[in-house]
């Protein structure tokens, strides 16, 4: 998919005058002036962010209530669960509570459903079995705010409820003992400052709350700071957090960066037992430091693999345990894990794009839905998102029931511009169910009504998104020839990381490049290309993931080319070095 490259308008005046007010390097003003930063505080306290600048626990709407019904629980001596969620950031949050109430003395343990059984949140059977099985208090993480019925049914069976989540609500609330959620009113009936807490955010206010509460003074003159085992303890936390926050691609502004600034730093000086292990299989630990990116593509994928397999327990009981051999154990599992996650992915991408090439068209079709009985639920959603990003389209790719009897399970991804969860729900008379947002959702539909949806949610993508469809957009924040990209103004740039959603590494342009030799292909399968790029007599090393299948492509390109890329520190063996991390190219135009 052709993307038009944006590149950002800049006042030479204003950036100078940032630099001179703030301290700041041209470079480092630059980029932030290109992100809207101009005012010489904020600049300061993006580039050093105080954990300090965390809020109060008791000002997010629904905390102290939980936390008085969660400390009565545990004073009665009440067997707790902590409901997740099968993703990342439902395993971290139901890891940060764990480890938090076990520490305050609670009977507790944990319940993630089987994403291809059960589904996503909470379901009436296991409230049921639970109940049975002596449990009185439930408290979800990462889901739960929009289960009305299911919170019916656990006032029936008389579990009390308490809800941590952060996604969107339904009509009504449900009706529990507690809701925690950042977009409720606050108790003065204003709002909360930030609304884009992940589940693992929200988890660990809850958590930090009742750290709080547990210290002695904590009353009229309010809470107390944290100390001992506690202190020890939420700085861990804030590290699972970190995790959480990344993984669920919130955007890195805000508290959320505070934490992930910090909780990288927890995760290498004082990482909880499974976390240690999986930074080792994941080969991450000779790197001098952690990168906000190492969590999104090497930890994220290894939990989410074992949620998408069916096996999100054993991602939560590696961030619990606290014995060595158990964590080395569970994190060698989660990591072949992955590595059959990206198997069966690669396989289902194969055959989703011979489907798409074969039965529809691709190019110029306003949208896509793509079907097979052999596809695993598990990976869709990826499959659906880089079908998407290839063609520049919305994408849903659905797997049907090997028997017949059971309704399909789809996931969507859309591109810029297009509501996914409003198209379904335009949709909706074909489907059984549907949920999520406007860049990704999912949907059960039967295997009979398929076809009906399909050319109902296309002629849907046909109005919202016209006869073009939507225009990618890659935007940069500046041109730069390669001569300027040195060890030391590439450090500079690191400081503004964490790098993520809303705040996301740099990206520069240059022209008159020219490739100083061919390309050549990398990583399993050969996925990814590595190639020599020369500008002027500057010879800078490039690496393009995910990108082998162009290798043809850029090959094809005779004369000088046009780079996207983000300028990053590669340490190997000790050695760092700077690099280009290829984004797009194109044959020059000027």
């Amino acid at each position: 998919m052709t993307r038009l490259w944006r590149i950002a308008t800049h006042d030479p005046a204003r950036i100078a005058e940032l630099q001179r007010s703030a301290g700041l390097p041209p470079v480092v003003a630059q980029l932030l002036a290109a992100r809207g930063i101009l005012d010489p505080d904020e600049a300061r306290e993006f580039l050093e962010p105080k954990l300090t600048g965390l809020r109060d626990p008791e000002l997010l709407p629904g905390v102290p209530q939980a936390a008085d019904q969660v400390r009565d629980a545990i004073r009665a001596g009440e067997k707790i669960v902590i409901y997740g969620d099968y993703d990342a950031d439902g395993m971290t949050s139901a890891a940060i509570l764990l480890r938090c109430l076990r520490l305050l003395g609670a009977d507790a343990r944990f319940y993630v459903p089987h994403r291809i059984e059960e589904g996503y949140g909470l379901n009436h059977e296991a409230l049921r079995t639970l109940a049975g099985q002596g449990v009185r208090t439930v408290i979800t993480v990462d889901c739960g705010v929009a289960s009305v019925a299911e919170a019916d049914t656990a006032r029936e069976l008389g579990l009390r409820l308490i809800i941590t989540d952060h996604h969107k609500m339904a009509d009504r609330l449900p009706d529990a003992a507690a809701i925690v959620h950042p977009q409720l009113p606050t108790t003065d009936g204003g709002a909360y400052p930030f609304f884009g807490l992940c589940g693992a955010a929200v988890a660990f206010k809850l958590a930090w709350a009742l750290c709080q509460r547990s210290c002695d003074g904590h009353g009229a003159e309010g809470p107390k700071r944290v100390n001992g085992p506690m202190r020890r303890f939420l700085l861990q936390a804030t590290g699972l957090a970190a995790i959480g926050t990344v993984a669920d691609v919130v955007p890195l502004i805000d508290e959320n960066r505070i934490l992930v600034r910090h909780g990288l730093a927890a995760l290498r000086h004082s990482p909880v037992v499974g976390f240690a292990a999986l930074e080792q299989v994941a080969q991450l630990t000779k790197k001098p430091e952690l990168q906000g990116e190492d969590l999104g593509f090497s930890i994220a994928p290894r939990l989410n693999a074992a949620g998408r397999l069916g096996q999100a327990e054993l991602g939560v009981e590696l961030l619990t345990t606290d014995d060595p051999a158990r964590a080395a154990e569970l994190a060698k599992y989660v990591d072949e894990l992955n590595e059959t996650r990206k198997s069966v992915e690669r396989s289902v991408l194969l055959a989703a794009r011979k489907q798409a090439k074969e039965r529809f068209d691709p190019d110029n079709d306003p949208a896509l839905v793509l079907a097979d009985r052999d596809w695993h639920p598990g990976v869709i959603g990826i499959v659906a998102g880089k079908l998407a990003e290839q063609y520049g389209k919305p994408v849903v790719v659905a797997s049907l029931d090997k028997l017949g009897a059971k309704p399909a399970i789809g996931s969507g991804r859309s591109v810029p511009g297009f509501d996914l969860a409003a198209a379904f729900n335009a949709a909706g008379e074909h489907l059984v169910s549907h949920g999520g947002h406007a860049a990704a959702a999912g949907l059960r539909v039967e295997e009979s009504q398929l076809d009906a949806f399909r050319a109902a949610f296309c002629a849907h993508a046909a109005e919202r998104l016209g006869d073009n469809g939507a225009l990618l957009e890659l935007a940069i924040d500046a041109e730069a020839p390669l001569s300027s990209l040195t060890h030391q103004i590439v450090t500079q740039i690191e400081r503004l990381a964490p790098f993520g959603n809303g705040n996301l590494r740099p990206t520069l342009c240059a022209t008159g490049v020219r490739l100083a030799g061919p390309p050549r292909r990398m990583g399993g399968a050969g996925r990814h290309l590595s190639v020599d790029l020369e500008q002027a007599g500057v010879k800078l090393r490039a690496v393009a993931f995910g990108a082998g299948d162009r290798e043809e492509e850029l090959l094809r390109l005779d004369g000088p080319i046009e780079i996207a890329f983000r300028p990053v520190i590669n340490t190997f063996r000790g050695y760092r070095t700077v690099e280009m991390h290829l984004t797009d190219w194109k044959a020059e135009t000027r």
